[in-house]
């Protein structure tokens, strides 16, 4: 597969970049199939020992792109059906059998998060094994297409986060567990390589002992429902979907994922947010 929306870079750690920096990320369609592809390509190959996923410019993933002209013309092209059972299994395909696929990769993978993570980037993030975040990066959760967040954050601080609707620091998400380690911008590609490489050092000279290693982890959370869970959520997501006549607003306001309304919120917290860290 040519790729033109992400940059695929194989070698002992392979780097997938995710890499429409004008649309801040944006996944469409497109990306998600190219994704596939690549992550497909890095487990095949013999001397990958570790995946590590990241943004071109500015941002990790700002989220699903449901605006610009060419995600639409290509939907368009494909003949996406507007019939609501095409939609339920089109939308399931592309945003939870791939992304449960991608959890389940035999090999180490690592997410590289900078600015924005917000709804579908959440996502991409939260399928990687392990999460590096820069201090600047700001992250929204919410209940999308595949709504891991209870599993990654425990009930209460989903309901916090989510009812309120604000974008969480890096630091904070290092607290709650969801990222696992925070760096400065300048040095977070450093010191991820330096980490990954190491990861594939250890899988290339004992890819059982590795891939026992996940599989027993995932399969613990497995035995406690998640999967069942994250599917049960998507049918509770295309339900809210199709019944729900919100006006979405321009991209300039915030857009579906109302980041405006994120950042106000995050902003509001910041006492609260600054005595947490000083405790």
């Amino acid at each position: 597969m040519e790729y033109k929306q992400i940059i695929y870079q194989p070698g002992k750690v392979a780097r997938v970049i995710l890499n429409r920096p004008r649309y801040l990320n944006a996944q469409s369609v497109v990306m998600r199939e190219e994704l596939d592809d690549a992550f497909a390509r890095a487990m095949e190959d013999e001397e990958v020992g570790a995946l590590v996923l990241s943004g071109a410019g500015d941002h990790f993933c700002s989220g699903h792109d449901i605006s610009t002209h060419e995600d639409q013309e290509d939907r368009q092209a494909r003949g996406f059906s507007r019939d609501r059972f095409a939609r339920y299994k089109n939308m399931r395909a592309i945003t939870l059998e791939n992304t449960l696929r991608w959890r389940n990769l035999p090999k180490p993978t690592i997410a590289m998060v900078h600015g924005y993570c917000i709804f579908g980037g959440w996502i991409f993030a939260a399928a990687m094994d392990i999460i590096f975040a820069s201090e600047d990066a700001l992250l929204l959760p919410s209940h999308v297409q595949y709504f891991s967040v209870p599993w990654e954050l425990g009930p209460r601080r989903t309901k916090e986060i989510l009812f309120e609707h604000r974008f969480m620091t890096a630091w904070e998400a290092c607290e709650d567990g969801f990222v696992n380690r925070v760096y400065p911008r300048e040095k977070l590609e450093v010191e991820t390589l330096a980490f990954a490489e190491r990861v594939a050092e250890n899988y290339l000279s004992d890819p059982m002992r590795i891939r026992t290693t996940k599989f027993s982890v995932n399969h613990m959370e497995d035995t406690m429902g998640f999967t069942a869970a994250v599917e049960a959520a998507y049918q509770s997501f295309f339900v809210l979907a199709e019944s729900g006549d919100q006006q979405i607003p321009h991209p300039e306001q915030g857009g579906y994922a109302q980041t405006h309304v994120a950042r106000r919120n995050l902003e509001l917290s910041k006492d609260w947010l600054e005595s947490r860290l000083r405790h």
